[in-house]
């Protein structure tokens, strides 16, 4: 008990450590509320963006204000990558366009397009406007290239060198260069039309002796990602690959930026809520957006959910008569439904989850299928033993058990089926199946359980 308790406090130290902590929230709130800035200031500026993001969100907007103003000198442009977009606006408002251009400007290039690509197209004109050209040119040919490919998703910041440089003259130019990243994992090997043919990661590079050329210890047969090419391409090109930086290149062939690690982790990250808050529904977390706001994005779905019901509801209204001679069907019904839309996304959850992976291909799509409709049947047996013993317990009728039991099996098995065929079918026309597969399928676990389950009640009880 001890040791597990031991354990415990470790582990909890350990989340302490990582992340903002609700002591640090407390002291920078009551340092804002007794009119201290500079405490408050002292206590923020030691924090990681990330972190300092954090504090930002759990802020009133009067204290959120405070704060920017005294971290204004010091105010760390990373931050707005991190914010809640209706924060980042607030935030944005505060700082003043003249303090966003410089802010702007001190980020890496792919940051710098992303946070210019969240402004309307206005704010964009003035704060391009306020920038130099050279920096303008770059954000600009990042905006040119479509959303959430690799072209957005890039950093021009890169070390390119000639493959008959040596390891001496390499390492003397990354010394002395002032267009050197803060920050890359591996240098690239260009030929002179500037196309990549190999890299070499820098602990390869420091190991090797001064007078070794380049081209002897690249890595050849080197992955590129073209601009257009989508983020959830380039993530699983990392993932499959285990790749910590990928050059990109133009139609052309030539080197133009890079892709590292940092920026497809938050590509995962954001394909991942996104499907999630797809499938609930949800089109954005909308947790700092105002209650209009939030309840006008919401409505188109509820919308959906209404239309599903009026036409379950339309089914059993067909079976009034058998529901009047029956009572029990109405306590009973709602379950047949239930358990086949639980089951149905259960199916599209792993199915849209596989089709994200590329799991799911046309070579194994029959076999997927062909497992879930079994499991969708062992299920459906289970819970028809189940739920016929009950009602047969319940209501005295064993006729009655046997028709829940064999709609149970029905919607179970419909459930299983759909669960894959939905989504493979919306995938095959280009819809997002992790949008629409989750009220078609709803709409049909109810309606056909429903149907099926009054249907044979209606043959064999009345």
């Amino acid at each position: 008990m001890e040791q597990r308790e031991g354990q415990q406090h470790e582990t909890q130290q350990q989340e302490d450590f990582y992340g903002l902590s609700h002591e640090c929230v407390v002291a920078v709130s009551d340092a804002l509320e007794r009119g201290d800035p500079e405490s408050a200031r002292q206590l923020a500026l030691p924090l990681h963006y990330s972190d300092a993001a954090d504090l930002f969100e759990r802020l009133s907007p009067e204290e959120r204000r405070q704060l920017v103003e005294a971290l204004r000198p010091d105010f760390e442009p990373e931050i707005l990558i991190e914010l809640d977009e209706t924060l980042r606006d607030e935030i944005i408002d505060y700082l003043g366009f003249a303090n966003l251009a410089n802010a702007i400007q001190e980020l890496d290039s792919d940051d710098a397009v992303w946070l210019l690509d969240q402004l309307d197209e206005e704010e964009q004109r003035r704060v391009l406007e306020s920038l130099p050209p050279d920096t303008q040119t770059i954000l600009l040919q990042g905006l040119a290239y479509p959303e959430y490919s690799a072209g957005r998703l890039m950093a021009r910041e890169l070390v390119a060198v000639p493959a008959y440089w040596t390891v001496g003259e390499t390492i003397d130019y990354l010394r002395a260069s002032q267009q050197v990243p803060d920050e890359f994992y591996d240098i690239f090997v260009v030929d002179p039309r500037h196309r990549p043919v190999g890299k070499i990661g820098l602990a390869k590079l420091v190991r090797a002796r001064r007078p070794v050329r380049l081209r002897e210890i690249m890595e050849g047969d080197l992955p590129t990602v073209g601009v257009t090419t989508d983020q959830e391409e380039v993530a699983f090109l990392f993932r499959q690959q285990d790749l910590v930086s990928a050059p990109v290149v133009d139609p052309a062939g030539r080197l133009v930026g890079v892709i590292t690690i940092d920026d497809v982790v938050d590509v995962i990250d954001e394909e991942a809520a996104d499907d999630m808050l797809r499938l609930a529904g949800v089109g954005d977390t909308d947790l700092f957006a105002p209650a209009t706001t939030t309840a006008m994005r919401r409505i188109r779905w509820l919308v959906i959910t209404l239309c599903n019901t009026i036409l379950a509801s339309y089914v059993i209204s067909h079976f009034e008569a058998t529901i009047e001679q029956i009572v029990a069907l109405a306590v009973l019904m709602p379950i047949v439904a239930a358990m086949g839309g639980n089951a149905g996304m259960q199916v599209v959850t792993v199915t849209v989850r596989a089709l994200a992976t590329k799991e799911l291909g046309h070579g194994n799509v029959g076999r997927v299928v062909a497992k879930e409709l079994a499991v969708g049947g062992m299920n459906g047996l289970v819970f028809a033993a189940i739920m016929g013993s009950i009602a047969f317990l319940w209501f005295g009728r064993m006729d009655l058990g046997m028709v829940l039991a064999a709609a149970m099996i029905f919607n179970m098995l419909w459930a299983g089926m759909a669960g894959t065929v939905i989504p493979l079918t919306l995938n095959r026309l280009k819809i997002d199946p992790a949008l629409a597969a989750g009220p078609f399928l709803t709409t049909t676990t109810d309606v056909l359980g429903f149907f099926a389950f009054l249907g044979l009640a209606t043959l064999f009880l009345v």
